[in-house]
């Protein structure tokens, strides 16, 4: 066993009779009743494998509920369970063809799930010793001792183990990124600060000519009011005269929903990095930040812990009484930063707009609070570049 969880195991055989002998090297890992999930579509836990040409396969203990036995054949392989951020995984020294399998069974009242193999027959000759290596890795899915697995052990896509999501081309990236930062800061709230900065930088040409054109168009709101005046009650006619304005103005209205697009994919990304990775599981920030992985502690309608009650314990509505400082401090943001996009013509969709800060405070209040930073800082770098570009402008 190495000081990172992984053993290896050497089976031997002596044959000491006077006749052949058979035998078939096998290994399992049994797991007896489901252990809890956290019920989350975004992270797989159960039964996890890549098996040759079979590719990666993920399997909840529902479907082996269902299925019973899930058989493969493979030249190359690795399986086993994945929780959260442990896992109990096989890993045979040889290359050679196997049987895998997954399988749920019921003994009464307990249930048991098995990942196991069986490799080819060996036969061993009288006074001859047979044998067969194999390797199990039981222990916490950190990410650069997964990585050195899959390069050192050559195990074909270990690194899935994580789930990384499908965007894990982003995801993976994102945490490397963070990680690196860390240890240069020793904070990784820190690193997420940086990064959201550094994605700035990156994409500031784009936000800027988004913001260019958001700006236009609140310059332009004198002569939209107008035209609302000027045909209200003709929808068909006012659009028409908005999208003659637009053309003249050379003004693009979907162009200031880019900055919000671009941040989708790096929303989720980041979201996923501190949903699964171990290394931000209990990882503190500063003041009363201590697990960037969970929702922020603090509560406004217990006056931030001065009244001594849990509001969340409130029958019926106790689940929506749920909002940080964190959370407060990110719908402020947005609101300031909403307040320098132009009003939409639509009253429905200026209504919306304008309810977006509150419904996202109250939204984002149980996600992780590492994440409600980073959209809150976030905010602040988009409304400073928004100023900017509209002083540039001469918009006010």
């Amino acid at each position: 066993m190495d000081d990172k969880y992984l053993f290896t195991v050497r089976d031997e055989v002596e044959n000491k009779g006077q006749a052949p002998v058979a035998i078939a090297p096998y290994a399992l890992i049994s797991r007896h009743n489901p252990p809890p999930t956290s019920g989350n579509y975004l992270l797989h836990e159960g039964a996890i494998g890549v098996l040759g040409e079979e590719g990666l396969q993920e399997l909840t203990y529902k479907t082996l509920d269902e299925k019973k036995r899930v058989p493969f054949t493979s030249n190359s392989a690795w399986l086993g369970f994945t929780d959260k951020y442990w896992a109990a995984v096989l890993a045979p020294h040889s290359s050679a063809p196997l049987h895998a399998e997954f399988a749920a069974n019921e003994l009464g009242s307990l249930k048991t799930y098995q990942a196991n193999y069986v490799q080819e027959t060996q036969t061993i000759p009288p006074g001859s010793t047979g044998g067969a290596t194999t390797r199990l890795f039981a222990g916490a899915k950190e990410v650069a001792v997964v990585d050195s697995y899959r390069e050192a052990l050559e195990l074909d896509r270990f690194d899935r183990l994580i789930d990384w999501g499908r965007l894990w081309f982003i995801t993976k990236p994102m945490f490397s990124l963070i990680d690196y930062l860390f240890r240069l800061v020793g904070n990784f709230g820190a690193a997420i600060l940086i990064v959201t900065l550094l994605l700035k930088v990156a994409f500031f040409p784009l936000a800027n000519r988004s913001y260019a054109s958001m700006a236009k168009m609140k310059a332009l709101q004198p002569q939209m009011q107008l035209i609302r005046e000027r045909f209200d009650g003709d929808k068909v006619k006012q659009q028409e005269a908005m999208m003659e304005l637009y053309r003249n103005e050379k003004v693009n209205p979907i162009a200031g929903c880019l900055p919000t697009l671009i941040q989708i994919p790096v929303f989720f990304a980041l979201y996923k990095v501190l949903f699964v990775t171990i290394e931000m599981r209990h990882a503190p920030f500063f003041g009363w930040v201590q697990d960037l992985s969970a929702a922020d502690p603090t509560n406004v309608f217990n006056l931030f812990g001065l009244l001594p009650y849990n509001p969340s314990a409130v029958p019926l509505i106790g689940a929506f009484l749920v909002v940080g400082a964190w959370p407060l401090m990110m719908g402020l943001s947005q609101w300031m930063q909403m307040k320098l996009t132009p009003a939409s013509a639509d009253p429905t969709q200026a209504a919306i707009m304008n309810w977006m800060p509150v419904i996202f405070t109250f939204s984002l209040a149980k996600f992780p609070v590492g994440l409600v930073i980073y959209w809150t800082w976030n905010n602040l770098l988009s409304a400073v570049q928004q100023l900017i570009v509209m002083r540039r402008n001469r918009v006010t």
